[in-house]
């Protein structure tokens, strides 16, 4: 099954907030044919040390539990 645009911005926009409120923001970029999710991170999450544990702990974790056919969460450029 593959995933919609809207409906990944709709879970994306709620922890949008998160990042915002620590002066960063992020976008989506893509979704893969292999429900990989791209987004592009901006501001002072784009060379946060914590980006990392912020993509997997808080954005993918979420996104998966809200859109069980995520398959991972990607930063790009």
């Amino acid at each position: 099954m593959s995933l919609s645009v809207e409906e990944v911005k709709k879970e994306l926009e709620k922890l949008r907030p998160f990042l915002i409120a620590d002066g960063g923001d992020m976008e989506l970029v893509e979704i893969t044919e292999q429900n990989i999710v791209r987004v592009r991170v901006k501001g002072n999450c784009f060379r946060c040390p914590l980006l990392p544990m912020t993509l997997r702990a808080g954005i993918e974790r979420s996104l998966m539990a809200a859109l069980p056919e995520v398959k991972r969460v990607e930063a790009v450029e």
